[in-house]
């Protein structure tokens, strides 16, 4: 009896090992088939699977999913035609899904996603965007690629009020869309005739984007160059709303609709370095959040300071800044006194400091910054006699505060930048994780506006001023907009990257591009660059201009020859509202 009873054990110990290594062959000629993107060996080993009764988990079927999923955006299997192979990975894809759920194994996003992307490959955006939605029966938070095959199909398919649920839906939950998704809602709108919609999305990827791809600036254009563009007739609206508007969104839009009648031109074009773009002649300006905005950065700051330090210390700080409201500048004294330390005799440079501190004093009509060190690096400096006399001085013009022991002066130092809208003179660029809870979009925006950047060459300060302009869309008072392109991998010189300039025609032309035109670069003296900087900056004056310089003024870069302005007003073919190729369906 006991020899039976061991038989059988043992009779299931190999039946184990045996389903074991078949499991561990499965996953790794499996693992094989993903890595060389071989869908027909894939099939074949899942069939094989399926008749020897192997057991699947979570990972064996998203690997499979995973597999025909991007092989019907990225098909590269030689042993059978693109449209077969592309038939055959949505037939075994959705095959294998059925086969998850009966098995009572869950889906995750991954898998959600794979699936999402095999609806859309054959045009049932409908299915993709239904998978999305019942995410939250089984606990899972969706990412944005979640979103992205049904919204791509919506909006292939011109279907554009599903496409602004499948948006609407992304809001709900949190979620942002990027670039891509933008440009597709932007060009549905197009499609579909959607002014509204197509004002709306141009805000869009002003507010949450920075310069914006070729593809996107293209559909832009489609759009000014239409029929139903040129048709939209803008409101009149008392110019003084309009400027009030611009001023509590921080500059840059005024959001209150279209401006103006009749056709539009467009130009692509350069911009100055002082902001003043070569075709319309218009001044750009430096995009700030907006005050609501502002207000709740400050909060936010606060708050999570609030949650890491001593509350009582960090409410002693807000009330002191309460009363010491008048700083133009907030100085990070441990990143400039740590600057090219990192040696083996390398210390805290004073020396340093007290440059970054003596030039804003300079430039800024002799108002002294903020300087915020911690409390235990001051003491530090103390130990040295000969630092007191300066860091007495420092205390005594109340340009100095330290912070409490057991505190991270960041909080410090940025929630003071913020709170009084003035410059912060650090190279930290705030990419920790923590950072990342304050929010990206307009986190990029206030840096790009408020961050000052240093270096020291053989001991010589040189300050990175704050572009006197800002690198997002833009909409003016007069209803005109300029778009700033991507330039690809390498980085460039503003002075040669390409804006595109909308205006519309009976707007006031300038001699920018008279004068581009006019001068050949290469005879240029250094005397005839002075007169055309100073002859394009007084046609560029406005308050944003004086405000954004006042701590720094640049030279304006002449464009070159082969970069001139290049307009179309809209005498090519007029784009009318025509449909796109939908995805094909699968034969």
């Amino acid at each position: 009896m006991e020899n039976q009873k061991e038989k059988h054990s043992n009779h299931i110990k190999k039946k184990h090992r045996k389903e074991q290594n078949l499991e561990s062959q499965f996953r790794f000629n499996l693992d094989i088939c993903i890595k060389h993107k071989d869908l027909s060996g894939a099939i074949a080993l899942y069939d094989a699977a399926i008749s020897q009764n192997l057991r699947f988990n979570n990972g064996h079927f998203n690997s499979l999913l995973y597999l025909c999923s991007n092989f019907v955006r990225d098909p590269s299997s030689p042993s059978a035609t693109l449209e077969t192979s592309n038939h055959l990975a949505i037939e075994y894809g959705f095959r294998v899904f059925r086969h998850m759920l009966s098995c009572n194994v869950n889906p995750n996003e991954s898998t959600i996603a794979s699936v999402a992307r095999l609806a859309a490959a054959k045009g049932d955006g409908d299915f993709a965007f239904k998978l999305v939605s019942t995410m939250g029966q089984y606990k899972i938070e969706p990412k944005r690629r979640s979103y992205v095959p049904a919204l791509f199909t919506f909006c292939k398919n011109l279907e554009a009020e599903k496409a602004y649920s499948v948006e609407d839906h992304m809001t709900t939950v949190g979620i942002c869309p990027d670039e891509p998704e933008l440009a597709a809602l932007l060009k549905v709108s197009l499609e579909t005739g959607r002014e509204d919609r197509v004002y709306s999305y141009l805000h869009k990827l002003g507010s949450s984007m920075g310069c914006v791809s070729e593809s996107t600036g293209e559909i832009i254009e489609n759009w000014f160059l239409s029929t139903v563009a040129i048709g939209v007739c803008g409101s009149k609206l008392d110019p003084s709303w309009i400027r009030e508007a611009i001023l509590k969104n921080g500059g840059g839009s005024h959001g209150l609709g279209w401006i103006g009648n009749g056709k539009w031109l467009i130009s692509r074009t350069r911009v100055g370095s002082t902001g003043c773009c070569y075709s319309c002649n218009e001044q750009l300006a430096c995009v700030d959040i907006d005050r609501s905005e502002t207000e709740k950065f400050a909060e936010s700051i606060a708050s999570l300071a609030k949650e890491r330090e001593a509350d009582s210390k960090f409410s002693e700080f807000q009330n002191w800044l309460e009363s010491h409201a008048h700083y133009e500048a907030i100085v990070d004294g441990a990143n400039i006194g740590l600057y090219q330390q990192n040696f083996e005799d390398g210390t805290f440079s004073l020396p340093q400091l007290k440059a970054v501190v003596q030039e804003l004093y300079t430039r800024n009509q002799k108002k002294w910054p903020l300087v915020v060190l911690h409390n235990k690096r001051y003491w530090k400096l103390w130990e040295n006699p000969s630092n007191r006399e300066l860091l007495e001085a420092w205390v005594a013009q109340d340009m100095l505060y330290t912070t409490p022991y057991g505190s991270n002066d960041d909080w410090y130092w940025l929630y003071a930048a913020v709170k009084l809208k003035c410059l912060l003179v650090t190279n930290d660029e705030m990419r920790d994780h923590i950072y990342e809870l304050l929010g990206s979009s307009f986190f990029r925006k206030w840096k790009e506006r408020h961050q000052v950047h240093y270096t020291f060459v053989k001991d010589n300060l040189q300050l990175q001023m704050p572009r006197s302009f800002s690198l997002v869309i833009q909409e003016s008072e007069k209803g005109s907009w300029h778009v700033p392109l991507a330039a690809g991998e390498t980085t460039i010189d503003e002075s040669s990257r390409t804006w595109i300039c909308i205006t519309r025609l009976g707007s006031c032309r300038t001699d920018c591009d008279e004068i581009e035109v006019k001068v050949d670069k290469s005879s240029v003296t250094g005397e005839t660059l002075n007169w055309l900087d100073e002859k394009l900056v007084n046609h560029c004056t406005s308050e944003s201009l004086k405000s954004a310089n006042k701590l720094d003024r640049d030279l304006d870069i002449f464009p070159t020859d082969d970069n001139k302005s290049t307009a179309r007003n809209g005498k090519r073919k007029d784009l009318s509202v025509s449909p796109s190729r939908p995805f094909p369906l699968p034969c």
